[in-house]
């Protein structure tokens, strides 16, 4: 195996009282929590695009980072060169799965036969890697929204042709994605939606949108593929709206179009921030429709208006994603999955451990908080009576839809106006931060 990172040693747990910045203080793998390892716990998934291709730019300058692995070109070669690399990544941090799109790990070529024929070389590598190295594909997915063809979107494009383009590009994703036995395939519509209604007809892009779905549906069953799918929510950037907007857009669409059947969502927190949601909010959300499939762990910066992609280190968001996992039973085909990048002057490749080691260190002591206000009961039990007029009599009737207007009018006529208790928001608050 190369050796890209000769000065990082294999990562491993220490505990909290290390101060060695290359290891784990709080992520311990084998570790036991409510009677699951953390390593299955939380499924940690390194992002190929962020580990391997960002450069670091934003829109204000050019990329800081140090790549040594690539030299820049768009040669297959340099594609196949950054696979060990990689590899080696996943090696020396300790993460068991990856997620990627076609083109961060494979160029296109003078032909969309060459492109497809390219990729499927490159992934002859990712495969080869996987069975000697134990790690595993966690989901893979096509980039529709970089290439100028798709600056109208993809599979909403006005033109048929550009809907055909990406259809060959998503299959040949899928044909990938089953090959690596990844147990998930994610859509990412970031180019599914418009910049301006007044060149858009909305009713026939999203029309479409379904169309291009129930095909991706029908293809993964031909090809015998079993594994999830998933839509990502994002309310824009870069469309000024994006049809999959956020939890409750994208199930009111699944519903709509006969797809709730053969979807879950992908959820980013990253992304609720730019929804005007809390991550909390967006779980909650598609775990009520039995729709939360997998995360993308990050964070935003709430003063800045855009996708800053920021590795997740605060603990109250770590500590309320994994509170609502635990809840939800855990996951199955997904995990955490940190699509999450390096801040600009954090430039050298050494950056990468050390924000992956935070990541993983504060999503670990969440784990444990998480566990420790179920165990608890206090915070549950505080909302079990706040509701429980609904457990009996007329509450219970109401719930069961047993009862109509006429029959509540009667009784509200004949009980003494209701006085309400207090919600005790600042105190569950208090509590909450007592666990931290």
């Amino acid at each position: 195996m190369s050796d890209y990172f000769p000065t990082i040693p294999k990562i491993k747990y220490e505990g909290a009282d290390s101060d060695n910045p290359l290891a784990f203080h709080h992520y311990n793998p084998d570790e036991v929590v409510g009677g699951k390892t953390m390593r299955d716990h939380m499924r940690f998934g390194a992002a190929y695009w962020h580990c391997m291709r960002n450069g670091l730019g934003d829109p204000f300058g050019e990329g800081t980072a140090l790549t040594p692995w690539d030299d820049g070109s768009a040669r297959e070669a340099n594609a196949i060169a950054r696979v060990p690399v990689f590899f080696e990544f996943l090696e020396k941090i300790d993460i068991d799965h990856y997620c990627f799109h076609d083109r961060d790990i494979s160029p296109e070529g003078n032909s969309l036969a060459e492109t497809h024929a390219i990729f499927h070389r490159v992934v002859d590598e990712f495969e080869k890697f996987q069975k000697s190295s134990g790690k595993k594909l966690l989901w893979g997915t096509a980039c529709l929204f970089s290439h100028p063809r798709y600056a109208q979107g993809a599979s909403t494009s006005p033109s048929a042709d550009v809907f055909s383009y990406a259809a060959s590009q998503v299959k040949n994703a899928i044909d990938a994605t089953h090959r690596l036995g990844a147990p998930g395939y994610t859509f990412w519509g970031g180019r599914e939606g418009y910049g301006s209604l007044i060149n858009t007809d909305m009713k026939r892009e999203v029309e479409h949108l379904a169309t291009f779905l129930h095909m991706a549906v029908d293809y993964a069953k031909k090809i015998g593929f079993t594994g999830q799918f998933y839509i990502e929510p994002k309310p824009r950037e870069p469309s000024t709206h994006q049809y999959d907007s956020d939890a409750a857009a994208c199930l009111n669409f699944l519903r709509e179009f006969n797809l709730l059947d053969h979807f879950k969502l992908n959820l980013e927190t990253n992304h609720a921030t730019l929804a005007g949601h809390t991550m909390e909010h967006e779980m909650e959300v598609a775990i009520a429709a039995g729709a939360l499939g997998s995360v993308d762990a990050n964070r935003g910066d709430e003063l800045l208006g855009w996708d800053t992609d920021q590795f997740p280190t605060n603990l109250y968001g770590t500590t309320q994603v994994m509170l609502r996992l635990l809840k939800m039973g855990g996951f199955t085909t997904g995990g955490l999955n940190f699509d999450a990048k390096r801040r600009r002057e954090s430039h050298e490749p050494e950056d990468l451990f050390h924000a992956h080691i935070g990541g993983m260190d504060a999503f670990a002591r969440g784990l444990k908080i998480a566990h420790k206000i179920i165990e608890d009961g206090r915070m549950n039990d505080f909302i079990k009576v706040r509701y429980d007029s609904f457990d009996s009599g007329i509450g219970a009737q109401i719930e069961s839809k047993s009862t109509n207007f006429e029959a509540l009018d009667e009784y509200a006529q004949g009980i003494t106006p209701p006085q309400l208790a207090s919600g005790r928001q600042e105190r569950l608050e208090n509590l909450f931060n007592d666990y931290l």
